[in-house]
């Protein structure tokens, strides 16, 4: 079921005005009073498929891959989804309570996107910068699912004018949206900023501007988190921009056990690849690729970076088999599955 995407005083967003119509689709009738203006959701991104899809599929379906494939919330379990609902009830009730409140319509959007409503968060965001346009935090998380949604441009856009707003503010500690148990937060206002902007600028293939982002980022780093994280991209970024010995200059930083090791405590996948690529880890540790690689975020990260060496080693069809094992076996909101979807989808234009 779709959140609602608005607070008690401002017009209600509701998943069947959220809803671009798509062929197969009709949504049961609702009423008017109070939904939202044509212009309010104006930057909302367009569903447009040839496929028929089925009545049931039509209130989930968030965007469409760049292979043509709609994409659905990620069902969850009974629990979870009656957690993560009562999660957005609660963070609804709190912007109601405080409707000019910046954190509080940050949270519900998170809460939203947790759920799997992205569109729905998208326009929690959007609503509230009318009401808070300088709001880096705001666009930082907006841009975070225009990235999402698979709509690149849109991100660029947000997080650049994001950065250009925080860059002279103190930076500040995250708070995570779903903790890791015994993990403090361990990324920052500016560094998540970077983080995606330095994405987006990578699938849209800018290599040059992400790699400089992604450099910004890894001088900020104040743990070995956002360090392997950012130092991660970096190199792949110097690597596709043509420059492999600035991408061997990135993993300088990157020590292995035998070296002193590094805390990272959550982004593993990203710190032993790193090592892989550095030739101290050898590549049959870290993933079988030859089945299916599961569905978390972890399988899509390793899966689209055991592919990068395949490419650049000239075997793009090599690497086009990763990606399409990725992006049939993880998660789509997954930056690892959107990389390999964006690759086989650039891949397969040129090709034409």
């Amino acid at each position: 079921m779709s959140s609602l995407a608005m607070w008690q005083g401002r017009s209600r967003v509701t998943a069947a005005a959220l809803l671009v119509m798509l062929p197969g689709c009709n949504p049961a009738p609702t009423s008017t009073e109070g939904s939202v203006e044509p212009a309010e959701i104006a930057e909302l991104p367009e569903i447009a498929v040839s496929a028929e899809i089925a009545p049931e599929e039509c209130f989930v379906t968030q965007t469409v891959s760049l292979l043509g494939e709609p994409l659905q919330a990620l069902p969850l379990s009974e629990a979870e989804q009656t957690v993560r609902e009562a999660d957005v009830a609660a963070a609804l009730a709190q912007l109601q309570e405080t409707p000019t409140s910046e954190t509080a319509a940050i949270w519900l959007g998170r809460r939203q996107a947790y759920l799997g409503d992205y569109r729905d968060a998208i326009a929690t965001y959007t609503n509230a910068l009318q009401l808070h346009p300088d709001s880096y935090r705001l666009l930082r998380h907006r841009g975070h699912r225009w990235i999402t949604l698979r709509s690149f441009d849109r991100a660029q856009a947000d997080l650049s004018l994001a950065w250009e707003l925080a860059k002279s503010q103190p930076n500040q500690i995250e708070p995570d949206g779903i903790p890791t148990p015994g993990v403090p937060p361990r990324s920052t206002d500016h560094g998540n900023i970077l983080y995606h902007l330095g994405l987006a600028h990578y699938l849209t293939g800018n290599f040059i501007a992400a790699a400089q982002t992604f450099a910004q980022e890894v001088e900020l780093a104040s743990n070995d988190d956002t360090l392997v994280a950012s130092t991660y991209w970096l190199y792949l970024s110097w690597q596709r921009a043509g420059q492999p010995a600035l991408a061997q200059e990135a993993l300088a930083r990157i020590k292995s056990d035998a070296e002193g090791g590094m805390d990272v405590r959550e982004n593993q996948s990203y710190y032993r690849l790193l090592l892989f690529y550095r030739g101290v880890l050898p590549r049959e540790t870290l993933k079988p690729v030859d089945g299916p690689l599961g569905l978390g975020v972890d399988e899509a990260t390793i899966g689209y970076g055991l592919s990068m060496p395949l490419l650049l080693a000239g075997d793009q069809m090599a690497a086009a088999e990763m990606w399409k094992t990725v992006v049939e076996s993880t998660n789509w909101p997954a930056f690892g599955h959107i990389a390999a979807e964006v690759d086989l989808a650039r891949m397969r234009g040129e090709s034409r």
